[in-house]
Parts: C-alpha cells; sequence; structure tokens
C-alpha cells in the first residue's frame, strides 16, 4: 500500500501476502472498499505506535508537540515504509473520488488535526504559544510543510526534505511564540 497506494492493492497480490486464497480472502471482506478501508485502520494503528505514543511521554505543551512533529516529518521511511504515508499519498489519489475510502482518509485526516489542534492550544494555555494564536491557521501551516516534505522527498527525492521541514516548522514556532516579556511592557505603557 505504501509504493502501489490503495488503488494498487490487489487482492491476488494482498491473498498471496497473507498466504490465502482469493475466495480465501474474500470471505473476510465484502468488497475491495472494505479491504482497503481494514488497510487504512491497520496504518493508523502502526503510525500511532510509531509517531503518537512516544511523542505522547514528553512534557505536556510545546515539549509534546514538539516531539510529535519530529517523529511525524519522515514517519515512514523511518519505519519501514519506502513509499511513504498511505494516508497522505491517499489525499491525492482519492481527491476527486467519492467512496468510502475517501470517507474513511477524511475522517483519519480530521481525527489527525483534531490532535495536533489540541496539542497546539495546550501550548497556548500553558503560555508556550501566543494566546492571540489563529490555532487554525498554525494547524493549516504545519499540515502544509508536512505535505511539503513528503512530496520533496517522496516525488523530488530532494536530500534536503528534512532540513527544510526543519526550517520551516522551527519559523512557525518562532511567529507563533509569546512576545518577550520586555516587548509586552513596551506595549501597554
Amino acid at each position: 500500500m505504501s509504493q502501489a497506494g490503495l488503488a494498487g492493492v490487489t487482492l491476488g497480490v494482498l491473498a498471496d501476502q497473507v498466504g490465502m486464497s482469493k475466495s480465501g480472502l474474500f470471505a473476510h471482506f465484502k468488497s475491495k472498499e472494505e479491504v482497503q478501508i481494514e488497510l487504512l485502520e491497520h496504518s493508523a494503528e502502526f503510525a500511532a505506535a510509531r509517531v503518537v505514543a512516544p511523542a505522547m511521554r514528553a512534557e505536556e505543551g510545546l515539549p509534546r508537540l514538539q516531539a510529535l512533529v519530529a517523529n511525524w516529518f519522515g514517519w515512514p521511511r523511518r519505519n519501514g515504509l519506502p513509499g511513504g504515508c498511505p494516508v497522505a499519498a491517499g489525499f491525492f489519489e482519492y481527491d476527486d473520488v467519492e467512496s468510502p475510502v475517501r470517507d474513511k482518509i477524511l475522517e483519519m485526516e480530521s481525527e489527525w488535526r483534531g490532535l495536533l489542534t489540541a496539542l497546539v492550544r495546550q501550548a497556548v494555555d500553558r503560555g508556550q504559544l501566543r494566546r492571540d494564536l489563529d490555532v487554525a491557521q498554525f494547524i493549516w501551516e504545519l499540515s502544509g510543510i508536512y505535505l511539503s516534505h513528503h512530496v520533496a522527498s517522496r516525488f523530488m527525492r530532494s536530500p534536503d526534505a528534512d532540513k527544510r521541514s526543519d526550517i520551516a516548522f522551527a519559523a512557525l514556532l518562532a511567529r507563533a511564540a509569546p512576545a518577550p516579556a520586555d516587548k509586552r511592557r513596551k506595549r501597554t505603557k
């Protein structure tokens, strides 16, 4: 799925990989879409164990957000998925295809952005990011950095994709940082 995309997952190839016949595989799933949705769910569990769970051990607020982003950018390559993130690939594969598979990808992305939003709000509440931060815009830009990293590393095979995404994330954090105490005092005078 990482290399061939969701559409490239055929029941024949999948049956061979799990050591079953096509009919045996079909006995467990009613359609190819069901297989694809199950594979997406498995992908989410796989990523959660490698990206989310380790980050949740970091201190709440900004350290946790930074740990999550560090785990997120480049996670497929570090975890044996040479074709990249199946969900990110699904954005492009299913952007114009109305189907239960697209609905599942949309649900997964919404949940992911919900987690990012919660972590950013936590950092705001702790005073680690600006109180007036437009959280939705921050998530928009952060997601854009990830997708740019995905395209640069996967499609363009840019050797500096990791470096560029780290620089972009640092710039996003710098813009979101609270004003130093002396700057706040000058504004109130």
